[in-house]
């Protein structure tokens, strides 16, 4: 168990699912298992994994910090899911 209290550590104690899909990508992606894509928005290279839903931890979308914050801020009527083809 976490014994510091800085905010990420509470968020981690506050969200253990979200934050098992968060490890469950970084896992993935260093294995190889997970290529990291450009932005969906703006093809940018540098990158943040999102989940639409944590349940699926390796099924996220590949949005650049600034989109990422804005999907976050705005919701998801500025980036509406795409149906898996």
């Amino acid at each position: 168990m976490l014994k510091t209290d800085t905010r990420q550590a509470n968020w981690r104690r506050a969200n253990p699912g979200k934050y098992d899909a968060h490890l469950a990508v970084q896992r993935a992606v260093k294995t190889g298992e997970l290529e990291k894509q450009s932005c969906e928005v703006c093809g940018g290279e540098a990158v943040d994994a999102h989940h639409d839903r944590y349940d699926e931890p390796l099924r996220v979308r590949w949005l650049c910090r600034q989109h990422h914050t804005r999907l976050h801020h705005y919701g998801e009527d500025m980036f509406p899911i795409r149906k898996a083809p």
